[in-house]
């Protein structure tokens, strides 16, 4: 089956060519000697990258390999200009990155809404034969072609832009918790990987306050290595203020599973560190004994910010919404980026 989530294409840009400038000389009937009045050519098309919140993948991109801005039109008499090409428009979700596709260099981001990214210039347009003349030369019968655009690939990048990125293996639980929290309906199924794309979800909050929550395919141990999904994912969490590690309340060691995801981040990106992190517990509603709440407490790491949850049993939500906010209002912006390799969906 084929997705519909595409965070990767490589697309061909062309901003458009210069119009040529005008050589043209004044022929009326009463002014025998009429000077040159060749006008300019008109600049060439942008190509310009627009941020919209009507995208959330690059789907629309897929299959339009080629997008190129019109040229300019060329002068004419009378002084008159050619008129400027119309700049090709790109619309991109909140979060895109574009990247050189031979050395993966960084070339630009667009992250809010309407904003414009000039990604390649059109041409100028050339000067007409008006602009050349002087006293000593008086009938110029030249003027300038217009200014070739500019052609290149380019590798457009999607990162999604959420306040919590749900963190953890497969079968944690964050499908469950994100379909309890939000109106997302992502796939909930019993067997690995059932999230094999981000899931976005905004989760309503006292005081008709709301954030957005993202469910992260899960990572396995070795992800950084290729493993699993491997790291085709883990650059959306780039883009999360904080991190929602979840841990089920069945796993047999709570502290070595969450160090086993922390150094998959780590090994990703140890800037990633440096983020805001909850350690969430979930399925409780497995826990039927106190005994089995104690041993599992003594397994969350000391100084973590922790909380206890069940999505079946709705149990724990509102305190976790509560800390989530609360986490959020001291959360550090989205740390820099880093190179990383992406295969071509």
């Amino acid at each position: 089956m084929t997705s519909n989530f595409i965070d990767y294409v490589k697309i061909n840009v062309r901003s458009g060519h210069g119009g040529s400038g005008s050589s043209h000389f004044r022929r009326e009937k009463h002014v025998p000697k009429g000077g040159p009045d060749g006008g300019d050519g008109g600049r060439g098309g942008h190509v310009v990258l627009r941020g919209t919140t009507d995208h959330w993948t690059l789907l629309h991109l897929k299959y339009q390999k080629h997008i190129f801005a019109k040229d300019g039109n060329g002068g004419e008499g009378q002084r008159r200009s050619g008129s400027q090409g119309a700049d090709a428009i790109i619309e991109v979700p909140l979060g895109t990155i574009v990247r050189d596709p031979e050395t993966g260099d960084f070339i630009a981001e667009v992250t809010k809404q309407d904003e414009e990214v000039i990604l390649l210039r059109g041409g100028r347009g050339g000067l007409g034969n008006y602009n050349f003349k002087s006293s000593t030369n008086q009938s110029p019968h030249y003027a300038q072609p217009g200014e070739i655009g500019e052609d290149k690939w380019v590798i457009l990048e999607l990162k999604v832009l959420a306040d919590v990125g749900l963190v953890g293996f497969p079968n944690a639980g964050k499908s469950t918790l994100l379909s309890v929290m939000s109106a997302a309906k992502p796939e909930i199924a019993d067997y690995p990987f059932t999230t094999i794309v981000p899931n976005l979800g905004v989760v309503s909050y006292r005081g008709f306050r709301s954030f957005v929550m993202a469910d992260i395919p899960g990572i396995i141990e070795g992800a950084a290595e290729g493993k699993g999904l491997g790291t085709r994912f883990l650059r959306h969490i780039e883009r999360n203020s904080i991190l929602l590690f979840l841990v089920p309340a069945s796993a047999e060691d709570i502290n070595e599973e969450y160090h086993v995801l922390l150094n998959e981040l780590k090994q990703y990106n140890p800037a990633l560190l440096d983020k805001e992190r909850i350690l969430a517990i979930s399925k409780m509603d497995l826990v039927e004994t106190e005994e089995h709440r104690e041993r599992i407490l003594k397994q969350v790491p000391e100084g973590l910010p922790h909380i206890f949850f069940s999505s079946i049993m709705e149990q724990g939500l509102v305190e976790l919404k509560d800390l989530l906010w609360k986490t959020l209002q001291n959360a550090q912006p989205p740390v820099q980026e880093i190179e990383t390799e992406s295969d071509e969906v």
